[in-house]
């Protein structure tokens, strides 16, 4: 489905899950995903959730802009989908560059989130960070996509994934996230948002929501440390931390954040509603 932004652009997003049901989970993406990315967390919660995926702009189906869109602004464009979808008891969940997204909508626009759930995501950057974003734009313009999947994607993958049979493989990864159309312009332009992005840390203290914090303990880009920071800025938020895990957690982790997210869900309609 298609919303067309005050500016004109369109937003990509996908409706998933039981529509019947009293809660509903948005997922935001990470940089380089779509909705695709959410796949193995669909079928789990779509039982007891109605679902909203949306590819940001610069992701997935959405348009690509041609100028600089910052992250508070991809925040109000989020926040324009949801005022028109006047969704029930919405939980905003983010992951990397989504959560950071999420954090803007849970500071700026409180009426629309009954809760957030911020994944391996930043409200500060080092110059670790910083390298690492300038490396994947150097391999991007040198070599586009492919040659970036092939720099970030041992970077954001904790070590167990290349362990675990369970999952899917990288090559196999590699293949599909390039049978999705990445492009060097919409690549650039993510980077670009993650780039400009400020210290967030003492705006966190206003959120209003109880968050949940997710971090795996092997991730290099958004450490463990970071998400302590933000839980002590958040007033009302709990980090879980995931052993032998990396920063791309909703394909490493998927039966970890079903039964987090699903837990967490639960505990915050059981408290708005006093069900027990």
């Amino acid at each position: 489905m298609k919303h067309r932004l005050p500016n004109g652009a369109e937003l990509h997003y996908e409706r998933h899950g039981n529509p019947q049901a009293p809660q509903t989970l948005i997922f935001l993406n990470g940089f380089s995903q779509t909705t695709a990315a959410w796949a193995g967390l669909v079928f789990s919660l779509g039982k007891t959730h109605q679902l909203l995926l949306v590819d940001l702009l610069n992701q997935g189906k959405s348009d690509t802009t041609q100028n600089l869109h910052t992250i508070p602004m991809h925040a109000a464009d989020v926040a324009d989908l949801l005022q028109t979808l006047e969704l029930p008891q919405p939980i905003i969940i983010g992951i990397s560059m989504g959560g950071a997204v999420a954090q803007r909508l849970l500071v700026n626009h409180p009426e629309l989130a009954q809760a957030g759930v911020l994944i391996s995501s930043f409200a500060q950057k080092d110059a670790y960070f910083d390298a690492v974003l300038q490396s994947w734009e150097v391999a991007l313009l040198a070599g586009g996509p492919p040659l970036l999947l092939e720099v970030m994607l041992p970077l954001v993958l904790g070590r167990g994934y290349f362990t675990k049979p369970y999952v899917v493989s990288l090559e196999h990864l590699k293949s599909s996230k390039a049978s999705r159309s990445l492009t060097s312009e919409s690549l650039l332009q993510q980077i670009a948002t993650i780039s400009e992005s400020n210290d967030y840390l003492q705006e966190l203290k206003s959120i209003k929501v109880p968050v949940l914090l997710v971090h795996g303990a092997e991730d290099p880009l958004c450490p463990v440390k970071a998400g302590e920071a933000m839980c002590e800025a958040i007033p009302v938020a709990r980090l879980e931390v995931l052993p032998q895990a990396g920063h791309t957690l909703n394909l490493e982790c998927i039966p970890d954040l079903v039964r987090l997210v699903g837990a967490f869900a639960r505990q915050v309609r059981e408290q708005e509603t006093g069900e027990s």
